[in-house]
């Protein structure tokens, strides 16, 4: 029971610094006023203070109070910093940002996978593809199985950082990957790309591999960009399973291609 409300509390502070409610350099309430606002003890108010500092969120000190830092010093591979930045609303900052990232990690990735890849490291990869073949076919959660597959990239790797930072970069891969669900035909149009690299991976080709993921993440950016182009909000990603309905059948309110 108290692990729920300061898991509450710790949700309802965290939105309400990544929404703007708290901006950069603004102290939060007094312990009462948050109490009395959040309807919690100041133990729990405490706790929850204690977890946005370390997901450098907020800084504490004497005569300083308890002050909201610039998102410069957020811990962008928090899973929670991710999460809840998806549900007040992503931005076109946070989105290239990622994009970058990917640019810098993955095509590195591949190419030590598709050297050091083992016959277990494959049928990983396969399974994860014929997950997502499954789900555009029949229905179900593609983002899951999707995450699986760029996790197993990384996991193929077979460097000990990478297969870290795997981790670490779940849940930023993750919002990407649910966006790019929201564009129509984005997953059927992409499975092709994922079985390009896989293909080249299986056939140990290290630049072959490099050019079929560089392809993948190019047309995750083209998406991504023609998203942000259009005039529309940028929507929010709740975080839960993904189901993709039979045949394809998007929201009315998704970006075509």
């Amino acid at each position: 029971m108290v692990q729920n409300i300061l898991a509450h509390t710790l949700e309802n502070l965290g939105q309400s610094i990544l929404s703007g409610r708290y901006m950069a350099g603004a102290t939060l309430p007094p312990e009462p006023q948050l109490c009395d606002a959040l309807g919690v003890s100041r133990t729990v108010v405490r706790e929850a203070i204690k977890s946005l500092i370390a997901k450098g969120l907020l800084v504490t000190g004497p005569k300083l109070g308890t002050r909201v830092l610039h998102e410069e010093q957020w811990n962008w591979f928090d899973p929670d910093v991710i999460r809840w930045q998806a549900h007040v609303g992503l931005t076109p900052e946070f989105l290239r940002d990622l994009q970058e990232l990917r640019l810098v990690v993955e095509p590195a990735a591949v190419r030590m996978a598709a050297e050091k890849a083992t016959e277990a490291d494959i049928a990983i990869l396969e399974d994860a593809f014929l997950g997502m073949k499954n789900a555009i076919e029949h229905g179900g959660d593609y983002v899951v199985h999707d995450l699986r597959f760029h996790q197993g990239l990384l996991q193929a790797s077979h460097n000990r950082m990478l297969v870290q930072m795997g981790k670490a970069l779940a849940a930023l891969l993750r919002t990407s990957f649910e966006l790019s669900t929201r564009i129509k035909d984005g997953p059927r149009s992409s499975l092709p790309m994922h079985r390009a690299v896989l293909d080249a991976v299986i056939a140990h080709s290290p630049a072959k591999a490099e050019r079929a993921l560089m392809v993948l993440i190019n047309g995750a950016n083209d998406d991504i960009e023609k998203v942000l182009s259009s005039r529309r909000k940028l929507p929010r990603v709740a975080g839960a399973p993904t189901h993709l309905r039979r045949k394809m059948k998007v929201s009315e309110d998704a970006t075509s291609h």
